[in-house]
């Protein structure tokens, strides 16, 4: 039950993050980063709406548990498993 939660809060802060691009870009900044890789004028809405998209397929892979088999077959080859 408590995965369920949590990975709802985490879809949730995702679900924000792409939605209030604008709000989140006008109060903190553009990402210098994004805006030399991602293109010229909105390569930080492109970064802050892409993170958004990703932590929401986390949030989703912790309600259902499978956040962890996910990450163990994906980075066992760095750490020897």
């Amino acid at each position: 039950m408590s995965n369920i939660i949590l990975g709802l809060v985490i879809v949730i802060a995702g679900f924000l993050l792409v939605w209030k691009t604008e709000w989140i870009v006008a109060n903190f900044g553009s990402v210098y980063w994004a805006e030399k890789h991602l293109g010229t004028e909105g390569g930080t809405r492109i970064f802050y709406k892409l993170l958004g998209i990703i932590i929401i397929v986390i949030g989703y892979s912790v309600m259902t548990n499978l956040l962890q088999p996910f990450l163990f077959t994906k980075l066992s080859p760095f750490f020897g498993g």
